[in-house]
Formats: structure tokens, C-alpha cells, sequence
């Protein structure tokens, strides 16, 4: 009954989404301008930018492991080992920011280059240094670090003893976390404990396509998707109650939230599209964002009923305890976001019989719904990247009409190319999505931050090198790997330093960037 008035109430929320974001396709003003306060920045990942994967007493994670025994495990067979070689590179990573003068730089940490033993018993004081040296660089010139704790790079050491679907996880994690606090509070203010969890359990331990590459759908990922709520209510309580009196900063999750609309507004369609987003990320937002916590009750129901009908003597979705889901509820200042693209969702009679004749238990056999996109959405060269930015607008909507307007800090949005250093596509997407983005504040979104992903060209996990989401461009083939800026790094510099969105601003690219007095 809870389900349906659910579906009931969101149906309604996107035939006015559906109404309104027709309205936003109408020409708009040719500048608009940012609210004061609003922070802009960039983005990386330890894995996909640092490289000396091997270097100074870093040890293997579980990209190192599965880049090095499936040497083609990229489209490209390429890996991380030596990426943009930001480990040696840092003062040039930190000019970058410089010329394009933003206001902050999030980043993530390497568990296996602080603590090479994946415990914290030794420390490694190359790794240390490493990372102060780049904090230290980037405050010089008043730009905020915002430090990921983990973004996918798990020690293969923790994943040989199961990784994220054992309970002891939490304690790793929570030892981790406690150093990285310890080491860097002092001068860190933005601590996101983990990076796209939905990623980290379905792609990772569900598929194959993310490592540690498992392909045990409806059962691990559900494990993961456990052990990773409580690990990082871990690390919010050792935040919260031991650093944060002395520290004063702020701590959240990232969580992937891509927009699924309605492929009409039959019950069947309309319903489909609320279960995706309470599977896909709604999982992980509702234990920790809701005022009743625990996994989403559509969540519960259907697995627990698919569970039965297939002969197991439980739900094959792990029960949170009470005590674990006061834990885990209300464990974040902030709602982090990140978001790429949005899906029509639809249900019919063939779905539920595909799902179950051909797939059996699986995740997308629990939550029953296809998805697909239009081929006019498609924008540039590369096949992942779509251009949908009403969908954004329907999302932040959604969160804040969902989540009683919580601070939301998106810490990704950006597109894919294939390379070259005039990116106009990239150009196109971000206007649309920042105009779309700034639609939703206008009417009341509380959004702090927005961050173009990413800094510079980088290892796309399964991709390798064939998609570039830099807005400055890396030459791999080169040993030195120079950075040069694209278009959208001119572009993005001038939103930063004018506070505008001009739709008609023309860089002159012969200018060498510069970084601004």
C-alpha cells in the first residue's frame, strides 16, 4: 500500500516534470548568472590520475589486480600504472586549477598508498607526503581540497578476505578513515566518505564490468550494498564525534543519481520509473536521507517475494537490524550528487517474463524495469554521453521536494569525447546542465557547489583511454603527459571568473591560459 501511494504521488510529481521541462526547451536568457556562494570546482580519482602505482610503498588495489591478470580488460587494454602521472605531476595538476581559478579541487585518497598493509600498523610516510604536499599546494593559492575517502580503489589484500560483502569491512574502513582524519583534518573541511556506492556493489560485485569484477547479481551486491551503509555511517561517527569538535568540517556520501522518467503515464510505466530510482540509487539515499531509514520498502517486498518464489529461506537482500538502520539514518551533512544522463523506464508483462525466465535472481530481475534512451539525445561522438539536462532539473526537483531540501553538492557532471582540443559538444553539455541546474535553484534547490568532471583526461575503468572527460586534454602516447586546455577549459574559466553562464562567449584559443592576478 506504502509502494503504491509512493507511485501514486511520484506519478503525479513527473506529468508536472514532464509539463515544466517542455517550458525549459523554450529559448532562454543568453546570460544568467550564478548565485553568490555557489562553489565551482573540478574533479579526479586517485586510480584513474595518479599512476606510481607501484612506487615509494604503495601497494596493489583491486584495479592493479584486475588491469595486471586480465591485461584487456579495458577497451583498450590500457591501466592505471601510470595515468596522468599526477603522483609526480601534482604542481602541474595545481596550476591548472590556478588558471582556471576555481574555488576547489576534489580528489580522492589511495588506502593502499597510505597504508600498504590495508591496517593501519605501518603507515607509509611516502604516501603521506605525497598527499600534504598536494593539499598543502592547493591551500597556498586558497583552493579547497574536498577529499574522497574511497573511490573504488579497494586494497586487493581486503578483497581476497570478501572485500565489501564481509561484515569486518566496516572496521577496515573505519580504521582507515580514522588515519585520514588524524593526518589531514587539520587543513581538509570537505571529508565524502565513499564514491558512487550503487557502482562500487552492482557493477563490482554484481557484473563484471567494474572490479573486483564478481558477477554475482542479487546476492553480492545486496551484501556490499550492506556493509557499505554501515561502513560509512562508521566513518560519519568517527567524524562526527571525535574530529569534527576540533576540526570543524563537513562529511557526506556521493551517490550516482541518474533521472529515470516515466516512458508514459500508464501505472505500469509511472511505477517502473519510481522502482528504478529507489533500486538504482534511492538504496543508498533512503536508509541515510529518510526519516524512517532502511532500504526502500519496494526494495524489501519484491525481493523479499521474488526470494520466496525461487526457494531461498530468507530475502536474499540482507535485514537491517534496527539498531543498524539508526545508525546509518541521517549520517550525512549533505546530499552528494553525482549525475550523467536519464532513462525512459517502462513495465509490461514481457519485462517481468524476460526478467525471470531468462535471468533469474538478479538485481534487475528484482526491480522489473527496462530502460532506454533516445538516439536524439545523443551528443558528440562517444556512445555513453546524452544530452537530456530537463532530466537533471527532474532530479534536483526531486530531491528536494523527497529529501526536505538538504544541501545537495554535485561532485560530477561532465560528457565524454573522443579527444581534440575543440570540444563544443562538451561546451553544449555544460551550459545546458548548469542552466539546468540553476532552473532548480531559482525555484528553491539549496545546491552549494557544482563540479565539471574532470580536471583532465584519466583512466575510464572499462574504457581505458577511449573516452576523455578531461577539460584539459592528455597526451598518453607522450612520457611527459602534457596537459593542454580544451575549449571547455577556456569556457569554464570564464563561467568561474565572470560568475555567468554567457551562451554566446567565444574563447580566443590562441591565448595561452593564463593563470589570473
Amino acid at each position: 500500500m506504502i509502494a503504491r501511494m509512493r507511485a501514486f504521488v511520484f506519478r503525479y510529481f513527473v506529468i508536472f516534470c514532464i509539463a515544466f521541462a517542455s517550458c525549459k526547451e523554450t529559448p532562454r536568457q543568453e546570460v544568467r548568472r550564478l548565485p553568490d556562494g555557489l562553489l565551482l570546482g573540478t574533479a579526479t580519482a586517485a586510480y584513474q590520475v595518479e599512476g606510481a602505482w607501484n612506487e615509494d610503498g604503495k601497494t596493489e588495489n583491486i584495479y592493479d589486480y584486475l588491469t595486471h591478470t586480465n591485461t584487456c580488460y579495458a577497451t583498450d587494454c590500457g591501466n592505471g600504472d601510470v595515468a596522468a602521472n599526477s603522483y609526480h605531476m601534482y604542481k602541474r595538476d595545481v596550476e591548472m586549477m590556478r588558471e582556471l581559478g576555481i574555488d576547489f579541487y576534489r580528489f580522492s585518497l589511495s588506502w593502499n598508498r597510505l597504508l600498504p598493509t590495508s591496517f593501519p600498523d605501518k603507515i607509509n610516510q611516502a604516501g603521506v607526503d605525497y598527499y600534504n604536499n598536494l593539499i598543502n599546494e592547493m591551500l597556498k593559492y586558497n583552493i579547497e581540497p574536498v577529499v574522497t575517502l574511497f573511490h573504488w580503489d579497494l586494497p586487493q589484500k581486503l578483497q581476497q578476505l570478501g572485500g565489501w560483502t564481509n561484515p569486518h569491512v566496516v572496521d577496515w574502513f573505519g580504521d582507515y578513515v580514522k588515519v585520514a582524519f588524524e593526518l589531514f583534518g587539520d587543513r581538509v573541511k570537505y571529508w565524502i566518505t565513499i564514491n558512487e556506492p550503487h557502482q562500487v556493489c552492482y557493477y563490482g560485485y554484481g557484473t563484471e564490468m567494474l572490479a573486483p569484477a564478481l558477477n554475482l547479481t542479487g546476492e553480492a551486491d545486496y551484501l556490499c550494498a550492506k556493509n557499505l551503509l554501515l561502513a560509512h555511517a562508521r566513518a560519519y561517527h568517527i567524524y562526527d564525534q571525535e574530529f569534527r569538535p576540533k576540526q570543524d568540517g563537513m562529511i557526506f556520501i556521493t551517490i550516482n543519481t541518474e533521472w529515470y522518467e516515466p516512458a508514459s503515464d500508464s501505472d505500469d510505466d509511472v511505477e517502473a520509473a519510481n522502482d528504478l530510482i529507489q533500486f538504482r540509487w534511492g538504496q543508498y539515499a533512503h536508509p541515510i536521507y529518510s526519516k524512517s531509514g532502511d532500504f526502500p520498502d519496494v526494495m524489501k517486498k519484491r525481493i523479499g517475494e521474488l526470494s520466496e518464489k525461487q526457494g531461498f529461506l530468507r530475502s536474499r537482500l540482507p535485514e537491517m537490524s534496527q539498531e543498524e538502520i539508526d545508525y546509518v539514518r541521517g549520517t550525512s551533512d549533505l546530499f552528494g550528487l553525482n549525475h550523467y544522463s536519464t532513462y525512459f523506464s517502462y513495465r509490461n508483462v514481457s519485462t517481468e517474463q524476460y526478467y525471470s525466465q531468462i535471468l533469474g535472481p538478479s538485481f534487475n530481475s528484482d526491480s522489473g524495469a527496462l530502460t532506454y534512451q533516445l538516439p536524439e539525445w545523443r551528443i558528440g561522438e562517444s556512445p555513453i554521453t546524452m544530452y537530456v539536462p530537463w532530466g537533471f532539473y527532474n532530479l534536483l526537483t526531486y530531491i528536494r521536494n523527497e529529501y526536505d531540501n538538504i544541501p545537495v553538492f554535485i561532485t560530477e557532471n561532465g560528457m565524454a569525447t573522443h579527444g581534440g582540443l575543440i570540444d563544443n559538444d562538451r561546451v553544449t553539455y555544460y551550459r545546458g546542465y548548469m542552466s539546468a541546474m540553476l532552473d532548480a535553484i531559482e525555484e528553491g534547490s539549496n545546491i552549494m557547489g557544482y563540479t565539471a568532471w574532470s580536471l583532465m583526461d584519466n583512466f575510464e575503468w572499462l574504457r581505458g583511454y577511449t573516452e576523455r572527460f578531461g577539460i584539459y586534454e592528455i597526451d598518453f602516447e607522450d612520457p611527459a603527459r602534457p596537459r593542454t586546455p580544451r575549449k571547455s577549459a577556456y569556457v569554464y574559466k570564464e563561467i568561474v571568473r565572470s560568475r555567468t553562464i554567457d551562451m554566446n562567449y567565444e574563447p580566443d584559443m590562441s591565448i595561452p591560459m593564463t593563470i589570473d592576478a
